[in-house]
């Protein structure tokens, strides 16, 4: 029974997990972003692994787009292996990590901390070594996470990063929005009925693609990675921009493409791009609020609420969760222990 996996658990404790979140550490992130003013920070420099890598991604749009904050993402070998780090002056050097434990994303807070950069940590270990390597430490507060594929921790981080957003342009009508993500993640995980639905039809499907951009870039790798983990299934992740040139060689008649497209500045680029992706017959899979877009997939996911486009990577990314899990035991597949992997990687 999926309601007996820890996976499912953890996917249904997000609303609460993230409600915890924004009340708990408010006033860190509001010291944060008063740091951040009062040392001239110019640019962020993140580092990060796998799902929060893609929390990165996040970052990398909303503080450019609503701070004016240029954000790169470290090369943590050039810290660890190469002994040749950048030079880091007004940067506020930002690791994200679950568990705080890697090696490599330590090096670059210590880096920080020695060329005397601002350092800040997201993590669910407030002990980790990462935490004791930053000045700033948010805590996840997200409760221990026993399914290897993470899902609660990703979007508290992106709650964790949209917080720090909205502290730093003080702006109250973002702030009332962000409010309301727990509710709106709730809502959306009534879809689970409609994907169940669904899935059945992807039991035997060995590759597809999947779709985002602008601020759900990081959406289109996050999903990739849960449906690449819980499923064994070959995804790779596009820009819909990027997939138009070389990558759209691949798409064939009935071939999977998933496409998220909430509401947004991007809507028409969406419906353009869902309409080219039609022409040659591939099988688009629409996770949308929108109903013209949602009239363009093959398959329908409906997001049963909308958020502001920035706020839309926290609830889009639930029913690409819900979508592995689904798939995971329609094939007979653990989802709380995929295969070769576990909770904590050390890369160095």
């Amino acid at each position: 029974m999926l309601e007996e996996t820890y996976l499912y658990e953890e996917i249904h404790a997000q609303p609460r997990v993230i409600e915890t979140l924004l009340q708990s550490e408010r006033e860190t992130i509001n010291s944060l972003a008063s740091a951040i003013k009062k040392r001239n920070i110019t640019f962020v420099l993140i580092a990060a692994r796998g799902t929060s890598d893609n929390a990165a991604r996040y970052a990398n749009y909303l503080l450019g787009a609503y701070n004016q904050l240029p954000i790169a993402l470290a090369t943590p070998s050039l810290f660890t292996i190469y002994q040749a780090p950048p030079r880091l002056k007004n940067a506020l050097v930002l690791g994200i990590s679950q568990s705080g434990m890697s090696p490599d994303i330590v090096a670059v807070l210590e880096e920080g901390k020695r060329q005397g950069a601002l350092t800040a940590a997201i993590t669910n270990n407030p002990e980790s070594p990462l935490a004791q390597s930053a000045e700033f430490v948010v805590n996840l507060n997200a409760g221990e996470e026993r399914s290897v594929a993470a899902t609660k921790t990703y979007t508290a981080e992106l709650t964790a990063i949209a917080a720090l957003s909205v502290a730093l342009d003080e702006n109250p009508r973002r702030f009332s929005a962000l409010q309301s993500v727990p509710q709106a993640v709730q809502k959306v995980l009534e879809v689970q009925q409609n994907i169940a639905q669904i899935v059945p039809r992807y039991r035997y499907m060995r590759a597809c693609v999947v779709i985002g951009r602008g601020f759900n870039y990081c959406t289109a790798f996050e999903m990739a990675l849960k449906i690449k983990e819980l499923t064994y299934t070959v995804v790779e992740p596009f820009s819909s921009a990027d997939f138009l040139h070389g990558p759209f060689a691949m798409l064939e008649e009935g071939f999977p493409v998933f496409t998220i497209a909430p509401s947004g500045a991007l809507q028409e680029e969406m419906q353009h791009f869902l309409k080219t992706i039609g022409d040659v017959h591939a099988e688009s899979i629409v996770i949308s609020d929108n109903a013209d877009l949602l009239k363009l997939g093959r398959m329908q996911i409906p997001l049963p609420v909308q958020v502001p486009e920035w706020l839309s990577p926290i609830i889009s990314i639930v029913p690409a969760q819900l979508f592995a899990l689904d798939l995971a035991a329609e094939r007979d597949i653990d989802p709380d222990h995929p295969r070769s992997l576990h909770k904590i990687t050390q890369t160095h």
